[in-house]
């Protein structure tokens, strides 16, 4: 028996093996499938998908035998590997003299008599290990049966590809989702020890300004009413992120049965509107069953939305609703100041935003909307916006009622 040489890149071999992540993983039908066509089209009773590592062979797939791995040394695969582009065939192993003492060739029970191995190779030409047929008698292959173990062994080689591939985008995912975690912590704990302090601000210059505005003059008021406006303003931008990263929370909630008129007004009037405004509820009243945590949180933001950003004397906004058995639809329709159609991607990108200013003069932390879609998309809905500079804006989502 000769022993199979060692490829002089064995290290890099090794290495991309490595990379690869198939050694000893778990069986999968895509491979098992392979094996099995194999045999039935070579007419072979036993067909492997078989990994050279540095000390043994290991089966990724296996038909017609229980074997799971074998000694590199006394293994065929390792002498097929040496030459990455030949399919290796031995039509009768006690007649070659690398094999026919082989313990494999000599056993007396399934002894391997004939053996054809295609090498498979990884997207840097690395090989890997092989595709082979195995019989207990001599055989020999076809044109058209090595022609379709050659096809077989390159459908191989695109599924370790596509493994790879997708084993590197899982990790990429899970370091994201890692980083997003501690971003989130990260977001909450600085928000929540910043709230406090801001309060204390905000209420300190209210104190400052009844105690000592005549003592001030106009110019100290000026600049208690700007530190006033900036703590309210980052208050609001802190709200919005503690908000925004709450929102998974909010849409994990169980759902509940509620009347969809009482809900939105119970909205309307947490919004504390002193403008001269008319909102327009659904004509037909509905009980539904769904995430009432979510839903008011969605309103809050797009009904706030439509209040600030809208110059008209009278501000009119106008609600929609129906359903089918799948969702609910709701609309919000507006005649405020519209949405430039270049931007109206943009608008739902956290920290975005579009308008330089509210109807009161202040600019938005592009917080709100951003946390709408988040809340839309994990109840199962699509958020979609149609707008008209001037004119006004509608936002059209839905509501899976099996989230």
């Amino acid at each position: 028996m000769l022993s199979p040489a060692i490829p002089d890149n064995e290290s890099q071999r090794l290495k991309a093996l490595e990379d690869a992540n198939i050694l000893y993983s778990p069986t999968e039908e895509e491979f098992d499938n392979i094996t099995q066509l194999a045999s039935f089209i070579c007419q072979t009773p036993i067909s492997l998908i078989s990994l050279v590592g540095e000390h043994e062979q290991w089966f990724k797939s296996k038909y017609g035998t229980d074997m799971c791995t074998s000694e590199r040394d006394i293994s065929f695969c390792s002498h097929a590997i040496l030459e990455p582009e030949k399919l290796m065939e031995i039509e009768d192993t006690r007649l070659d003299g690398r094999f026919l003492d082989n313990p494999f060739v000599l056993a007396d029970n399934d002894p391997i008599i004939y053996y054809a191995g295609m090498p498979l190779k990884n997207y840097d030409d690395m090989v890997l290990g092989t595709l082979c047929v195995i019989d207990t008698k001599p055989n020999k292959l076809s044109q058209e049966q090595k022609k379709a173990l050659k096809s077989l062994a390159k459908q191989v080689e695109i599924l370790l590809e596509l493994k790879r591939k997708n084993d590197y985008l899982e990790n990429i995912k899970k370091q994201l989702n890692e980083h997003n975690a501690m971003l989130k912590d990260f977001a909450g704990v600085v928000s929540h020890d910043m709230k406090m302090p801001l309060a204390n601000m905000i209420i300190s210059a209210d104190i400052l300004k009844a105690k000592f505005g005549s003592k001030l003059g106009e110019e100290g008021l000026d600049y208690l009413k700007n530190l006033k406006q900036a703590g309210l303003k980052l208050s609001s931008y802190i709200n919005g992120i503690l908000d925004h990263y709450e929102s998974d929370n909010i849409a994990a909630s169980n759902s509940e049965e509620f009347d969809v008129h009482q809900l939105l007004e119970e909205i309307i009037d947490l919004l504390n509107i002193t403008e001269d405004c008319v909102i327009n509820l659904p004509e037909d009243n509905s009980i539904i069953s769904s995430n009432r945590a979510a839903l008011e949180q969605i309103f809050l933001n797009l009904l706030g939305n439509s209040l600030k950003y809208n110059d008209k004397p009278k501000i009119v906004i106008d609600i929609g609703f129906s359903q089918n058995p799948d969702f609910y639809y709701f609309s919000i329709q507006d005649n405020g100041i519209g949405i430039p159609k270049e931007k109206e991607d943009d608008i739902f990108k956290l920290f975005t935003t579009v308008a330089k200013s509210d109807r009161s003069g202040n600019k938005g932390n592009g917080i709100g909307l951003s946390t709408v879609k988040r809340l839309v998309g994990n109840l199962g809905g699509n958020l979609k916006v149609n707008s008209e500079m001037g004119k006004g804006t509608r936002f059209d989502f839905s509501i899976s009622r099996k989230a």
